[in-house]
């Protein structure tokens, strides 16, 4: 399975997101570019796609950014990969629509159909919040509280 850079960074900007706004302040873009090593202009456009399809949500004036539309418990990982590239969980046409082959419907039906209902099942299932949770639990914990005086 192939995913696009599109995804990949919408994934990690949006977890980004959601974990730098959980106190409610706003996160920058160029914060998100800076901590993530993408660039700004790929990120904004990435971005528009999670605000139109309300993910996030714009905060505009001298501390504006991004922060998350909803609970991140209540964010899919299907709506999140849908919303950047619909294509992914979508269904497989393997054949032609002129295409009556008995074979390939039945691959079709029995492997292509299957796998993407697995795939689609698998990412509701996970959220947002987990995968916040599961990041936060890789840290390591020396490096989990820094403190500068």
């Amino acid at each position: 399975m192939k995913i696009s850079t599109k995804v990949e960074c919408g994934i990690i900007a949006l977890i980004d997101i959601a974990i730098h706004s959980e106190n409610g302040e706003a996160v920058a873009v160029s914060s998100i570019s800076k901590r993530q090593n993408i660039s700004v202009k790929y990120l904004e456009q990435i971005l528009v796609a999670l605000r139109q399809t309300h993910l996030i949500r714009g905060i505009k004036g001298f501390k504006g950014g991004y922060v998350v539309a909803r609970p991140a418990d209540q964010i899919s990982f299907q709506e999140i990969i849908d919303a950047l590239d619909i294509t992914i969980l979508g269904d497989v046409d393997a054949g032609g629509a002129d295409d009556t082959s008995l074979l390939k419907a039945t691959i079709q039906e029995s492997l292509w159909d299957k796998m993407t209902a697995y795939l689609r099942q698998f990412c509701t299932g996970i959220t947002l919040q987990d995968m916040m949770d599961r990041y936060r639990s890789a840290i390591p914990q020396d490096e989990a509280f820094m403190y500068y005086i």
